[in-house]
Formats: C-alpha cells, structure tokens, sequence
C-alpha cells in the first residue's frame, strides 16, 4: 500500500528547454504559422506535439523547409554545416541552442585552433554530439565508455583536449576522464562549468532520493539522454526505477510492496506529466504528499537575440 509520494527537486524543465520552448511561442506570436523546427526542439513527444497544434512543423532536415521560409534550430545545437544549407536557401533562421552546448562548441574550436585534438566525451547518435563533432570533424574524437578510452589513438598524445556533452553530470564522466588522463598526462580536462547544472542538480535530487522511497518513477522520453541517466543512477545505487513517458505506461506490478514512491522528471518534460502521476496516486491511494530539495536552481537565460530583437522592434512601433 502506497502511504508517501516524495517529489524530487530540483526536476523537470531546465533554463535551456524553456528558453527553446519559448522561442518557438514567441516566434508564432511575432511571425505567424507556420513555423518550422529543425529536430525535436527538446526530446519530449509531448512538447513537441503541443507546439505542432499551435502551428510548428518539426522536420529532420532544412533540405525539407520551404526556401525562404523561417526555422529554427533546436536545443541541442548544430554543425556549421546546417547554417551554411539553410543560408544556401535563404532560410531565416533562430538559433536556440543551449547557451551552454553553444560554451562546448566555443572551447572546441579554441582547442582545435591551438593545435589539439579534440575528444568529446558523449553518446553516439545525440543531436547535441552530432552537432559538437561537426565544428572540427577532422580534429574530434567521439569517446562514449571506457574501452573507447583505452584504445582511442592521438597522433600526437601532448596535445589533446577534452570536452563534454553537456547532459552528462561529474559521475558519468569521471572514470572515463581517469583513463584518458593516465594516457595522456598533458591532456587539457574540461572545466566542470562545462558540466549541465541541470543535469546534475537532477542526479543529485535522485541520489538523495534514493535513500528516502523505496522506488522512483522517472517521467521523460525514451530518446531523452539526462532522463536515461537519471533512471540508471538510481538503479546503480540500489532502488529499483522506471523510465515513463506518461502515467499510461505505470505498470501496477511495480508496485508490489512498495510503500513509498519517489518521483522526478528529465530536463524536457512538462509538469504536467508529473502532475497526471501525482493524480493517479492520490486518487487510488491518498498518500502522504512531500518534497525533497537538493539544491537550489534559479538559472534563467535570455530569448535568441533574433526573437528579442524584433520583440523591441514590435513595442517600439506600437507606441
């Protein structure tokens, strides 16, 4: 019998996704529809859907974007080669990258600039590796576990670099960063700023987590790389947990001998998702409701300056 629900916090959006979310709003509001989105803005079906109904049309590729036509690139960043495609078809484009992916992008070209070889510490496939790797594709090194570190190849080990996606927190680094470090004493290691705050404030909430519920429920999409970890963290640590994407996918087996359920949510999932759990539960059990803080996050980042600037140009003339 389910007696306590306990809501990790930090959880749920972070500064880059509402910032995303909000230029694709804003962008509607100032342009009209349609609006194109190159990727997933942020990987939730469920944001992405909401925003298709207000008039935003998500494509793989700016090859699939009317010529002229205006689009915006996603959270995750891109390779140059995406801008140079949509400036080829006059596309009108808003950038809204992470401003920390966009930090990555910046120190990978500094180091590349200095000579090194540049390894990325990341997930095969990830639009935001996808997008890192493409600014010295010849100069970077994707390196995704341990066996990749041992056997990396340096044409010349006294100039190396290292950089990370940002979705991975200190812990998912750090034994990786040990090997690489032991082959490469001269290797120039990331500063942890490089690190996601959201992401490892989220970790740390489920690790304090842990040691309060007997099992988590982690709202998020399954293509959702810091919802995946948050999952995995608290499994490593010994409490069993669920990835879902929404209350439909709550199997009651789980729930056998469980009497307190922790609840938290990746950095692209809506509250409102979090809020259908809360609602099952105290529908069907009526438990003890409580929050458990880990840390304090009030991180904002300002909109694109694309969607700013003609936010002040609009006020400007109806005055």
């Amino acid at each position: 019998m389910i007696s306590e629900i306990v809501l990790a916090e930090p959880r749920g959006f972070c500064a880059g996704v509402i910032r995303a979310i909000e230029a694709v709003e804003e962008a509607l509001i100032l342009y009209g529809a349609p609006i194109y989105v190159r990727k997933q803005i942020v990987h939730n079906p469920f944001v992405v859907k909401e925003l298709e109904q207000k008039g935003a049309i998500f494509v793989e590729e700016v090859t699939f974007v009317p010529e002229g036509a205006r689009v915006i690139f996603s959270a995750h960043g891109i390779a140059p080669t995406v801008k140079a495609m949509a400036a080829k078809r006059s596309l009108n484009f808003i950038d809204a990258t992470c401003p920390l992916v966009t930090k990555v992008h910046i120190e990978a070209l500094k180091y590349v600039s200095k000579g090194n070889t540049v390894i990325l510490i990341g997930h095969e496939g990830h639009d935001e590796v996808i997008g890192t790797m493409g600014e010295a594709p010849e100069n970077m090194i994707l390196v995704g576990t341990i066996d990749e570190a041992l056997n990396v190849e340096i044409s010349d080990p006294t100039k190396v670099a290292v950089i990370s996606q940002t979705t991975l927190s200190v812990d998912d680094t750090k034994d990786i960063l040990k090997v690489l470090k032991n082959r490469f004493p001269d290797m120039i290691t990331p500063s942890t700023s490089d690190i996601c705050f959201a992401t490892q404030n989220r970790q740390d909430a489920v690790k304090l987590l842990t040691t309060q519920v007997d099992l988590i429920l982690v709202l998020g999409a399954e293509n959702s790389s810091n919802s995946q970890r948050l999952r995995e963290v608290a499994s490593i640590l010994g409490t069993p947990s669920y990835l879902i994407t929404n209350i439909s996918e709550l199997k009651n087996e789980w729930l056998d001998g469980v009497r307190t359920v922790g609840i938290t949510s990746g950095a692209s999932t809506p509250e409102t998702l979090v809020e259908e759990v809360v609602s099952f539960f105290e529908e069907l059990y009526n438990p003890r409701f409580r929050s458990l803080k880990a840390v304090d996050e009030d991180v904002e980042f300002s909109l694109p300056p694309e969607i700013v600037e003609i936010k002040k140009l609009r006020h400007a003339a109806e005055k």
